[in-house]
């Protein structure tokens, strides 16, 4: 099995950057297409990116799309989502997913004056 942990989130002023690391160990840990996700309170999770194993069209929802990166480093089994220019709208837990399969438990991103 995998097993995910992401770290990285925080408090941040509107404006500001975070950037989200998500630990991936276990079997295969570089063979899945990995998701970041985030749910506000009272909402939908939703995607928001995605990378795949070979690193080709990563996938971004529209609204972050010109904020957001994804990235990963194979050999640390690690994938990073660096965002920028924060809104309060952006506030919500992030999730990391591995093959539309495996979650991890979650950072939470506040974005706040």
């Amino acid at each position: 099995q995998l097993q995910l942990v992401e770290s990285g989130g925080g408090l941040v002023q509107p404006g500001g950057s975070l950037r989200l690391s998500c630990v991936a160990s276990g079997a295969f840990t570089n063979y899945y297409t990995i998701g970041w996700f985030r749910q506000a309170p009272g909402k939908e999770r939703e995607g928001i990116a995605c990378i795949s194993s070979v690193d080709v069209s990563p996938n971004y929802l529209d609204s972050v799309k010109d904020r957001f990166t994804i990235s990963k480093d194979n050999a640390k089994s690690t994938v990073y989502l660096q965002m920028n220019s924060l809104e309060p709208e952006d506030t919500a837990v992030y999730y990391c997913n591995a093959g539309s399969k495996y979650w991890g438990q979650g950072t939470q991103v506040t974005v706040s004056a």
